[in-house]
């Protein structure tokens, strides 16, 4: 095991916790490779964090015992799991799910009250990343709230750093795919319901089915995974606009502005707090050593704001080029659920800016920052102030 440093900050600590994006940024700008006890090294720079995402030969994906697939995987054996993968989000089936997702936004944002304070991330950020994914995979309406309560047992435990508590938790999730597997083959082939589960229980990699244990992961990550950054993604916009009437006022006229507007507010303030890493030599990297072997955390809300990348990082410029955001990753892990993620932030906005009403602040309350390892918003007071006529 490599021997570790001083630590050069606390990620946990209360300072941090209470503004974690001001703290990375600090830590990118006074000491871009940090090591620490809770995340060991931790890579801010958007240079620093793209050379990791792209040389996975040297920092590999493969950093738990538990296969995550295929986030957890490098090449070769990431690709064959990614080839099986990435149709499922193909332009036909995003552009065939639409209807279906507008109509949940727009069921959604009519339950909400006028005028009155709402808390966003319950009323409608979470609800409809849980509804739209549930529906995406053909999993039943009572499915969402047993997935909901899973999610909120399992932030908590990761929190409170208990393991007993995660140990469970899988085993809770593997039960809850195993029962949507077992209702798909009790039905039998003839009566197959045609929906993604039951498509990728018929998958193959190298000519062998997948197992249910990979196909639990990979629907672990198509559930928690997107859920939680979807949630994340919804809470951020809708604060930020909530924030910047004039945006909102510039997007409920012009619609055709809003996919612009999600990529460069959600490089300002990411869904996605960090992701991890291990390097499999040493490496120099930003000035500091890394022995073989050392855990590597890369914070992508940090990078997405480093000024050596982006030209007034700071600044809302949704007219710039977005080749550099990493909003969606990039290398061989970028995200291959973007271009659902993208339809469905889009009619979200496309539907709430349409609604009639306007998203302002609650006087006198603020929006409460996500603790690690989450990002974005933990709560988001709003209100639905009717517009003018």
């Amino acid at each position: 095991m490599p021997s570790h440093p001083k630590p050069d900050w606390d990620p946990l600590s209360p300072q941090a916790q209470h503004d974690p994006q001001a703290t990375a940024d600090g830590m990118r700008e006074h000491c871009p490779v940090a090591w620490s006890q809770a995340l060991h090294w931790s890579l801010f720079r958007h240079a620093d964090v793209l050379r990791a995402v792209k040389d996975h030969t040297t920092f590999s994906s493969v950093v738990s015992r538990h296969v995550a697939v295929p986030n957890g995987m490098d090449p070769p054996q990431h690709t064959a799991y990614r080839r099986v993968i990435e149709p499922y989000f193909s332009k036909a089936r995003v552009d065939a799910f639409e209807p279906q997702c507008r109509a949940m936004v727009r069921s959604l944002v009519a339950t909400l009250p006028r005028s009155a304070p709402i808390e966003w991330i319950d009323a409608l950020a979470l609800p409809f990343a849980v509804w739209a994914q549930c529906d995406f995979l053909g999993w039943q309406d009572e499915d969402h709230a047993a997935l909901a309560q899973w999610m909120q047992a399992n932030y908590a435990a990761t929190l409170a750093q208990d393991r007993a508590a995660h140990t469970e938790l899988a085993a809770r999730f593997q039960a809850v795919v195993t029962a949507q597997l077992e209702r798909r083959r009790g039905i039998g082939v003839a009566a197959a319901p045609g929906d993604l589960t039951w498509a990728l229980m018929q998958e193959k990699v190298h000519g062998v089915p997948l197992t249910d244990a990979e196909i639990a992961s990979i629907l672990r990550n198509w559930t928690v995974g997107e859920i939680g950054t979807m949630a994340a993604s919804a809470g951020i916009l809708c604060d930020w606009l909530a924030h910047h009437a004039p945006v909102q006022a510039q997007l409920r006229e012009h619609p055709s502005a809003i996919p612009a507007a999600v990529e460069e507010i959600l490089r300002l303030r990411g869904p996605l707090a960090t992701n991890r890493r291990i390097t499999t030599c040493p490496v120099d990297i930003g000035g500091r050593h890394l022995p073989a072997g050392s855990r590597v955390t890369l914070h992508w809300p940090a990078a997405n704001r480093d000024a050596r990348a982006f030209d007034a990082a700071l600044e809302y410029r949704p007219e710039r080029d977005q080749t550099a955001n990493l909003l969606w990753g990039a290398g061989v892990h970028v995200c291959p659920g973007a271009p659902l993620a993208q339809m469905e932030l889009r009619v979200l906005l496309e539907e709430v800016l349409a609604s009639g009403a306007s998203m302002e602040t609650v006087p006198g309350e603020s929006p409460e920052p996500a603790m690690h390892p989450a990002s974005g918003w933990a709560r988001v007071p709003l209100r639905l102030v009717p517009l003018q006529a």
